[in-house]
């Protein structure tokens, strides 16, 4: 079946770092050329979809704030599934996750709320973390506060190399705790349901693109799309060859993946 849809991660596969992957404006144009739709989708929860849309302005490309699918948003989203509008939660991340749960209805409640009175717990990516948080989070979730989780990357890539992600911060509290999170972002099924209603197609008709074999790429074989693994962020040539099932394509960079699906 042809390919109608495109889902773009983005760190590592647009840009890394402040740097562009490639003549970004140039491969947007490509993809809308062949007739695909765009969505981007992304495990950090650290940032808002209108921050995402200011980056890559930045860079040259126009995108609007629907295309953009955040772990957070998925969380948020998820959330708005599993609880009463209005519920409080106690909340470790940083404004995008904030942002998402405020604009979802929840209230984001501080650490004097009585504990019986705060109806979940989520936790992402932040830079801020004291143990205070942590401590916090955990007394909740011992308590019987159900846990959610952003996203399970354990790193990111930084220029000093690999640096803690919201997947340690998820780890320590489960220690804890015992208790494991729902996650919302990839690699589970939802953040990709969230992107393939964004786009109207169904799953066999939509491309993941990603950097992560066990995020992007994992979720988009469950997901039931076809999925190209870049070669341009966090993932070796040697652990590319060894995934099972192997992706779609495994290419270089984003600039390749194009070359490809214009010659297809």
């Amino acid at each position: 079946m042809k390919i109608q849809a495109i889902v773009l991660d983005m760190d590592g596969v647009l840009w890394r770092g402040p740097e562009p992957l490639g003549d970004l404006p140039a491969l947007f144009d490509r993809l809308n050329a062949l007739g695909l739709k765009i969505a981007l989708a992304t495990n950090n929860a650290t940032r808002t979809p209108a921050d995402y849309v200011k980056k890559l302005a930045s860079f040259g490309v126009q995108i609007q704030p629907s295309q953009v699918m955040t772990s957070a948003l998925a969380t948020a989203l998820l959330l708005q599934e599993r609880l009463p509008a209005g519920s409080q939660v106690y909340a470790v991340g940083q404004h995008g996750l904030i942002q998402a749960l405020n604009e979802a209805g929840f209230q984001v409640v501080p650490v004097d709320v009585p504990p019986e009175k705060v109806d979940a717990v989520v936790a992402g990516m932040d830079r801020t973390l004291t143990y205070e948080k942590l401590l916090h989070a955990v007394l909740l979730i011992r308590r019987g506060a159900p846990f959610y989780g952003s996203n399970p990357d354990r790193t990111y890539p930084t220029p000093q190399g690999q640096a803690p992600g919201a997947g340690a911060i998820l780890a320590a509290i489960e220690a804890a705790t015992g208790v494991q999170p729902q996650i919302a972002g990839k690699p589970e099924a939802h953040i990709f349901r969230l992107a393939l209603q964004k786009l109207n197609v169904h799953p066999e008709e939509a491309l993941m693109v990603g950097d992560r074999l066990e995020t992007d790429i994992l979720g988009g074989q469950r997901a039931g799309m076809r999925t190209a693994l870049v070669l341009s962020g966090v993932t070796a040539p040697d652990q590319a060859a060894a995934w099972s099932p192997p992706p779609d394509w495994i290419v270089p960079d984003l600039t390749s993946l194009v070359d490809t699906l214009e010659s297809a």
